[in-house]
């Protein structure tokens, strides 16, 4: 298969990183240390040279960039400190914004002024939108959803569900486009798709199995709830175990077994549910706001614009979930907690839609790689074993 060469293509991809591959001299060290490294995934090296030759399409059709969790053993070991690892970080990032049609996450990825003033003002507008239909604040009691209704916020969510649906949708399609043309995908063949899946979804994704014991170099070392592969889970688990109570929230009250902000004790299994996920949402993301700020290895030295507004995005939306809850418990009824509703619900909105743009698209499409990845060696076993019954 002819292969497109752009010339202009590492200069791209520096935009999204602080990486220095001009000093690469091709030694192989990173490939070589590196734990999830083999025959068929030889990376970082085989990702530098596509950059280093201009290969855009392949770079961005490779499953391997996604595989990498930057533990950053590459970088540490690198004898001409040209940071491989930072490399990976800012090709992924290119992708995102390569796969994203709407050119949004290439936007809020190279200009950090215009991310900063794009999420403030969505902020806003979300804030401003729900606003327009609120009521009454009672002050003898706190009754959050006279104030802003609940419908109003069922409906804006379900708009802003759609709209990350289609986004997410799109890319994930454009990536199994530039996979498939790449390397292919397994046709003709029967296969267990479902085991395919809940290897890469429940086994990798969501379990991370190769984060847990292949890239925790220092694990021996540190508690397992300091452990890189826990807080970056920890993040994950937090935002996704919020958007399922959510929804959960939502269904009950259609099915009319529990209205939206009827007060139900601390173990009833919705609130129950989003009370553990944001203790892990606000751990993660308040370690990785930590372990940034301190620089704790190669990993953490650089972060972007796009990094930080990510995280204190993710952390805002935790902490004032939080503050809502004790307001609950208070006497009198605090006015300003009606404040802390709309900002709360226009941050989690937010960071709904601005997923498929902004770093947590890491997770649309690493599943998707780690699918990719599970299917192959299916295929393969299938078909030695169709050939060896002829």
């Amino acid at each position: 298969m002819s292969a497109r060469v752009n010339t202009d293509l590492l200069p791209e991809i520096e935009k999204y990183g602080a990486f220095n591959i001009d000093a690469c001299f091709n030694c192989g060290n990173c490939s070589a240390v590196c734990p999830l490294s083999s025959e068929s995934g030889s990376f970082p090296r085989r990702m530098i040279r596509y950059a280093e030759l201009g290969m855009r399409d392949q770079l961005i059709s490779s499953k391997e960039l996604w595989m990498c969790y930057y533990c950053g053993e590459c970088s540490r070991t690198c004898p001409r400190q040209a940071d491989p690892g930072e490399f990976m970080a800012a090709s992924r990032r290119y992708a995102i914004a390569k796969y994203d049609r709407l050119g949004l996450a290439e936007s809020l990825y190279n200009s950090p002024l215009v991310s900063i003033l794009f999420m403030i003002l969505l902020a806003l507008i979300l804030a401003g939108f729900m606003y327009t239909a609120h009521g009454l604040m009672p002050t003898n009691s706190l009754r959050l959803f006279e104030f802003i209704p609940a419908s109003a916020i069922h409906n804006l969510g379900l708009a802003v569900i759609l709209i990350v649906s289609l986004a997410g949708l799109a890319g994930m399609i454009n990536m199994v486009v530039h996979i498939a043309k790449a390397s292919g995908l397994p046709r003709g063949i029967r296969l267990n798709w479902l085991g395919a899946l809940w290897k890469a979804i429940g086994v990798e994704a969501l379990g991370q199995r190769r984060y847990r014991q292949d890239c925790e170099t220092e694990a021996n070392r540190k508690a397992w709830f300091l452990q890189k592969w826990f807080i970056h889970a920890s993040t994950m688990w937090g935002f996704l175990g919020l958007l399922a109570a959510t929804i959960l929230d939502y269904a009950l009250d259609l099915l009319g077994v529990k209205p939206t902000g009827a007060w139900v004790p601390i173990w009833y299994p919705v609130r129950l549910l989003g009370t553990i996920a944001g203790l892990f949402l606000v751990y993660g993301a308040s370690m990785l706001i930590l372990k940034r700020l301190r620089k704790v290895d190669e990993t953490f030295k650089h972060s972007l614009v796009s990094d930080w507004s990510f995280l204190v995005l993710l952390w805002l939306a935790g902490v004032s979930g939080f503050t809502l809850e004790i307001s609950l418990y208070l006497s009198p009824a605090p006015v300003w907690a009606y404040g802390v509703l709309l900002f709360h619900v226009a941050i989690a909105m937010e960071l709904v839609l601005l997923a498929p743009f902004t770093k947590f698209a890491h997770a649309f499409y690493r599943s998707v790689a780690l699918y990719a990845d599970a299917l192959r060696p299916l295929a393969e076993e299938q078909s030695l074993g169709v050939g060896s019954s002829d």
